[in-house]
């Protein structure tokens, strides 16, 4: 089960260290040893795959093939059997979209809008069809509106074939993730980009219905003279800011409502994810105004990287952090494998290691590798490109461990013994940003650089506060409590001309309680409604004071403490320029951690002493090669020569 966005597996909380296997590209003959690796070599016991939809079922006439009936690589009941009796356990992800470099993004042929013209194509706000483009169709080709009911009934029948004859009675499964990065890899878009079909506006329409009752009760608010909802077109950069707002709230609920129709089509009762692609910098404010996992329900928050290499990186490092903290979940997919697709920094592990901590540290409950095994024997009716695919992933085409193996194993094995003390630990973090969500729905639509927006005034928080070498927290102003709000010494909210009455009183009433409230922007004089309403007092700002971890060195620095117990965890994520050792204040003391470059290390520290850790020494794709090793009170812990470090149990590893 999932609580809090937390994995409980046999009734423990665990950090979920997963490795993702697509069965579909590879032999059935090697299934088995391939899985062996990933339990072996890897350390991991939770796998994850898609059910590519094309795959299962090529043509519209005909039943899914879950049993190899047709082709043995379709045998999807025999690999899950393969893993419960290998004591794997398994998260499968059904789509129906799951990109994952497979043709039509594992969308059966027949669903295209071009080959069935009862398929309504996804239309953005120039009417132009969005289309999925891949080595099969490098042009492109539309892709079906997923509330049409034409697509919605074969997508809703495809679901609960899987659920009934595949899921149900699947011992090693344990969770679905439902989707891929937001509906077809489109949770970063902008908000012009989908969802203009006819059914989609016929969703916005109905959400305005919802939320204000009748035309009159909208116009009295907007300005507008609707005589019917029918007439309610979608706004535009000219439109008022409620309306933009309107939009973006229509964007978070359509997005919701998707999730909720296909996770309740597979009826399976398992617990239910989501991996979201972390935002693009233009549209940080679209994706803020999207993804809203307030409105979910039981559906739970992951995310994906695919964006950069966040050592070197500032706009890729600000944008990861941001999807690790919007809310708590797993990191689905990080890339292990791909260098020649990504960029060749992930030839070596570090890379990967980096940002699987630094998702970790940032917020996340778990971190994928993926994947954890090259395949190299799907038909081109997946994919038109030969493999091996990943090409430099843990586990090679041959099942064979890589040098990357051990890096795993020992993350791995690290959260295997201290994950769930991780989890219990509370990150130090005293500031929180504040979304208010109604300006970044403004912002994507208006394109005002000096107008109500979110993303500005978050990226830029974001950066001082890691100029400044601090950890901090993001809220959703709309439904944080005020005991919530009460664990932070301030809360920076973005200004703009309105705010809710009820979050400019809960602001002001933290104010009085001794909270800090920093206004970036104008003071709201207005309520939702545009009536007057302005309760806020802006407070003076923080001092700039030496309050970070790292006093020596170009790293990141994270820090959770036990509140029960003296034990701390100390991430420590070493940028691509560093030179030298890294020096870090903790509650112990003064501690010197070396590490490669774009590396990193993660250490326990308990009752004064620095105890387990795992820390990555070598980074052949910058040349870097040093002793990794940390110094506390003058005593090093270190390796031999240039390599990594890791101690487990107290045992070096």
């Amino acid at each position: 089960m999932l609580i809090d966005g937390v994995a409980v597996i046999d009734g423990v909380p665990r950090v979920l260290v997963t490795a993702d296997y697509p069965y579909y590209r590879d032999d059935p003959a090697v299934w088995g040893d391939r899985l062996r690796a990933v339990r072996d070599e890897l350390g991991i016991e939770v796998i994850t795959c898609y059910l590519p939809w094309r795959h299962h079922q090529p043509e519209a006439g005909t039943a899914p093939d879950f049993t190899g009936l047709t082709h043995p690589a379709r045998n999807v009941t025999g690999f899950l059997a393969l893993c419960h009796e290998l004591g794997l356990r398994v998260i499968a992800k059904p789509g129906p979209f799951i990109h994952a470099e497979v043709t039509y993004g594992g969308l059966p042929d027949w669903v295209c809008p071009d080959a069935d013209p009862a398929f309504e194509p996804l239309l953005d706000a120039s009417g132009t069809p969005a289309r999925w483009a891949d080595a099969a169709a490098p042009q492109g080709r539309p892709l079906p509106a997923p509330l049409a009911p034409a697509f919605l009934a074969r997508a809703t029948e495809w679901l609960s074939a899987v659920g009934k004859e595949v899921l149900d009675g699947a011992e090693a499964v344990i969770a679905l993730q439902i989707a891929n990065e937001g509906v077809y890899t489109s949770g970063a878009l902008p908000l012009t980009a989908y969802d203009y079909s006819p059914s989609g506006l016929a969703f916005h329409r109905d959400r305005l219905r919802a939320w204000y009752g009748t035309p009159q009760a909208y116009n009295a608010v907007h300005g507008t003279s609707y005589g019917d909802w029918a007439d309610a077109e979608p706004p535009d950069a000219t439109s008022g800011p409620l309306a933009q707002a309107d939009w973006g709230r229509c964007h978070a609920e359509y997005l919701a409502e998707v999730y909720r129709v296909w996770a309740q089509a597979v009826g399976s009762g398992l617990p239910v994810l989501v991996n979201l692609n972390p935002p693009t910098v233009p549209a940080l404010d679209d994706w803020l105004a999207r993804v809203r996992p307030e409105l979910w329900g039981g559906i739970s928050y992951g995310f994906t990287n695919w964006m950069g290499v966040v050592s070197a990186d500032r706009d890729a490092h600000a944008r990861y952090v941001i999807a690790a903290k919007r809310a708590p979940g797993p990191n689905l997919e990080e890339n292990w494998g791909f260098s020649e697709l990504y960029d060749p920094a992930y030839i070596d592990a570090a890379t990967s290691f980096h940002q699987s901590l630094l998702a970790l540290a940032a917020g996340a409950t778990g971190f994928n590798v993926y994947t954890g095994v090259a395949t190299s024997g799907w038909g081109p009716e997946l994919d038109a490109v030969p493999g091996p695919y990943p090409d430099c992933p843990p586990i090679d085409a041959g099942g064979s461990a890589t040098v990357k193996a051990p890096v795993v194993r020992a993350l791995a094995g690290f959260f295997a013994v201290h994950g769930a003390e991780f989890l219990e630990c509370e990150p130090v973090r005293r500031d929180a940003f504040g979304l208010y969500l109604p300006y970044a729905g403004i912002a994507a639509l208006s394109g005002e650089p000096d107008g109500p927006g979110c993303g500005r005034a978050l990226r830029a928080f974001h950066e001082r506060m890691r100029a400044r070498g601090l950890d901090y927290a993001l809220v959703e102003l709309e439904s944080v409590t005020a005991a919530e709000l009460a664990a932070y010494r301030s809360v920076t909210v973005p200004g703009g001309p309105f705010m809710h009455r009820r979050v400019q009183e809960l602001l002001a009433a933290y104010a009085r309680a001794g909270g800090r409230v920093l206004v970036d922007g104008p003071l709201p004089a207005l309520d939702e409604h545009l009536s007057p309403c302005a309760l806020i007092t802006p407070s003076a700002p923080l001092a700039e004071v030496a309050e970070g971890l790292v006093v020596h060195g170009e790293a990141d620095a994270f820090l959770r403490s036990h509140p029960d117990r003296d034990v701390h965890y100390l991430v420590v994520l070493v940028q691509s320029g560093n030179e030298g050792p890294i020096v870090l204040r903790t509650p112990y003391g003064i501690v010197e951690v070396v590490a490669a470059q774009g590396g990193g290390a993660v250490l326990r520290l308990a009752d004064g002493q620095v105890d387990d850790l795992v820390i990555r020494g070598l980074n052949a794709y910058l040349g870097c090669a040093v002793e990794a090793g940390v110094r506390l009170d003058g005593v090093r812990t270190g390796a031999s020569g240039p390599g990594d470090l890791a101690r487990i149990n107290g045992r070096l590893v």
